[in-house]
Formats: C-alpha cells, sequence, structure tokens
C-alpha cells in the first residue's frame, strides 16, 4: 500500500515536471522574465528623474553650469529609455506616464529653476512668471502628446518637444563658460526666449521627429564617417554646437511651418499657429 502511494505521488511529481517543463509552466516563467524586463527602461527613467532634481539642486547651490550639464544628461536618457523599452519589447502604459511625469521634472520645472536662479529673479513677477509659463506649457506639451495616435507621433511633433526647449536652455547656461557672460548678454533676451519656447510648446507648429531614425540599418561608409566627423567636432566644441543644434531645431518648426502656409493671410495663420483654424477641415455644401 505504502509503495503504491510513492509511486502515485513520483508519477504526478513527473506529471507537474513534463508540465513545467512542456507547458503553462514554462509560460509561467517566460511571463515572468517579461515582467522583469520592464525594470530596465524604468530605471534608466528614474535616471533621467533623478538628473533633473540634481539639476534644480544645483541651481539652488549656485552651480549654474553643473544644472546644464544634468538636464542636458537627462535628455540623453530620455532618448534612451524609448529606444530599450522598443527593443525589449517592454512598452507599457506605466512606462508612458512614468516617463510624462520624468519629463515634467526634467525638462519642465528643472530648466524654470535654473533659470530664475540664474537670471530671472531680478525681473521681479515678469521673471517668475516666466518660468512659471515654461512649466505649464511644457505640461500641456506633454498631456496633448499622450492624447495623440501612434500614427500622429511617427510623422512630426506637434509642438515643440520639452525636452529640445529645455535643451536649448541648458546649453545658453553653458555658453557662459569659455563663451560670454551674463553680464554682456541683455538679460531680457533670455525672459524673451523663454516666453517664445512655452509658445512654441503648446502651438500647433510641427518639428522634426528623430526617433523613427532607425540606427540598425546598414548604411553607407560616407554617412558613417560623417557622423564620426560630426562627434567629433561636438566632442571637441560642446557648448558652441549644442547651441547652434539647439538653435538650429527650434527655428526649422516654424520656418517650415510658416513656408508650407505663406499664402494664408495673416489672420488665418495666427489662428492657424494655435490650432484654432477650422476652415479647413469644414467641407463645402
Amino acid at each position: 500500500m505504502e509503495k503504491n502511494l510513492n509511486t502515485e505521488a513520483k508519477s504526478q511529481r513527473g506529471k507537474m515536471r513534463s508540465l513545467d517543463t512542456n507547458g503553462e509552466g514554462k509560460f509561467a516563467r517566460f511571463g515572468k522574465i517579461q515582467k522583469g524586463i520592464f525594470i530596465v527602461p524604468s530605471l534608466i527613467t528614474s535616471a533621467a528623474f533623478f538628473c533633473g532634481f540634481f539639476a534644480m539642486v544645483s541651481s539652488i547651490k549656485g552651480d549654474f553650469y553643473t544644472a546644464a550639464w544634468a538636464i542636458i544628461l537627462a535628455i540623453f536618457l530620455d532618448g534612451l529609455d524609448g529606444r530599450v523599452a522598443r527593443a525589449m519589447g517592454a512598452t507599457s502604459d506605466f512606462g508612458v506616464q512614468y516617463d510624462s511625469l520624468s519629463d515634467l521634472v526634467a525638462f519642465g520645472v528643472a530648466p524654470a529653476v535654473l533659470m530664475y536662479n540664474w537670471a530671472l529673479h531680478d525681473f521681479g513677477r515678469i521673471g517668475w512668471m516666466a518660468g512659471f509659463l515654461f512649466v505649464i506649457c511644457g505640461a500641456l506639451r506633454l498631456a496633448r502628446f499622450n492624447t495623440q495616435s501612434t500614427e500622429e507621433r511617427k510623422s512630426r511633433f506637434v509642438g515643440m518637444p520639452i525636452p529640445a526647449a529645455a535643451g536649448l536652455l541648458a546649453v545658453i547656461v553653458l555658453l557662459t563658460k569659455g563663451a560670454f557672460d551674463l553680464t554682456r548678454v541683455p538679460a531680457i533676451l533670455l525672459v524673451i526666449t523663454i516666453y517664445v519656447l512655452a509658445i512654441l510648446m503648446v502651438s500647433n507648429v510641427t518639428f522634426r521627429n528623430f526617433k523613427g531614425i532607425d540606427l540598425t540599418q546598414r548604411r553607407s561608409f560616407p554617412i558613417l564617417l560623417a557622423v564620426i566627423l560630426a562627434a567629433f567636432v561636438i566632442v571637441q566644441f560642446p557648448n558652441y554646437m549644442l547651441f547652434a543644434m539647439g538653435i538650429a531645431y527650434a527655428v526649422d518648426g516654424p520656418v517650415v511651418w510658416y513656408m508650407e502656409r505663406r499664402d494664408k493671410p495673416w489672420s488665418r495663420l495666427a489662428l492657424d499657429f494655435f490650432g484654432l483654424d477650422k476652415q479647413e477641415t469644414e467641407t463645402p455644401t
């Protein structure tokens, strides 16, 4: 009797092992691995989050140059986490929302705190309102991006991306290291720049989307050489090159947008700038 029970127990354990190896057990373990992968892009997003917080702390301490570089590093990490998530098949709604919160801190609040402590505090209400407008427009830009369809995101960004706006403010600070200092630059230009960037983020102007570039495809040798030379120049003159790239990106969007609509009257251009021109969507009766 006892031998029969032992035999049945061994048989049941054997079936369970077989099921675990060839059936549901195998897929259950695979599911756990898949869930574990999600932590990798989340850690990268957390690192960008930390860079934004560190930038705010550095700004308060008066270390503006370090704060600017922390924002630049956050931009790099922000571009990396999405690619890693897509490559691993680890995209999720949680990751999208967490990334947006990280973007708001690293590219909304952190640049506003940096700008206020660096130059805006002397302007009183105009100064801190400029910082607040930058943050709130960045939040609206992120909310609009999250509600857009995947196809809309792939083509062009509607409104200036908040990392690009934050990066431009950061490189302006970087230019003060060996290029020019704030005393020789009219500070009012910084206030105007912040207001313009804030408006561009919530505008209907489209900007280029470089996330669709596939770096895994084969390219010709001249393209590889051009990339290497560009990287070399950026490393040699980071302050100047990052500033030039930021200005070129910020100007490219409005110029392309205007050239596509230059035949419109100014009144319709103003409405279309904020997405209020509904005449094109109306069908004639």
